[in-house]
């Protein structure tokens, strides 16, 4: 297993992985430092991602999660750079157009923030909801997607 932290400019992310896949993106840090290319990969194109050059990551992923959280967080790679959608849509396009609320629940618990793009879902009114790195996070990450925002200012 390798992990590092990697200081974004929305905060630091912990980065883990194991030889061959990204197992996480989370906000926190680290207590080792043990890189491998998977996450200097990882790290690349995030960069290129908050620089606004990268819309589209290519990263081998594994989140650990259920049968349903990995059919949500697969609907969730589905949703265009700079678009949003809500969590009935999400429960929609899986089949499940009542679960909304399981939804969100397991959009709580992406394991890889950002590559699988949890914060480009909103409330079915189009008012921001919940995010694991912070209201301000999302709305940063939002606005450079929809180039309101350069990250590196």
């Amino acid at each position: 297993m390798y992990q590092i932290t990697y200081e974004s400019p929305v905060g630091n992310l912990l980065l883990r992985a194991t030889a061959s896949h990204l197992l996480e993106v989370g906000f926190g840090e680290s207590d080792q430092q043990q890189t491998c290319d998977v996450l200097e990969e990882t790290k690349r194109q995030l960069a290129a991602y908050f620089a606004g050059s990268l819309q589209t990551f290519t990263l081998p992923l594994m989140p650990e999660g259920t049968p349903f959280q990995q059919k949500v967080w697969d609907q969730l790679r589905t949703i265009p750079y700079g678009k949003t959608v809500s969590y009935a849509d999400i429960a929609h396009a899986i089949g499940k157009e009542k679960a909304f609320r399981a939804v969100g629940m397991a959009n709580n618990r992406n394991p890889i923030a950002i590559i699988i793009p949890c914060h480009r879902v909103i409330g079915k009114d189009g008012s921001l909801t919940g995010y694991a790195g912070g209201m301000g996070v999302k709305e940063k990450l939002l606005a450079l997607e929809k180039k309101q925002l350069s990250l590196y200012q």
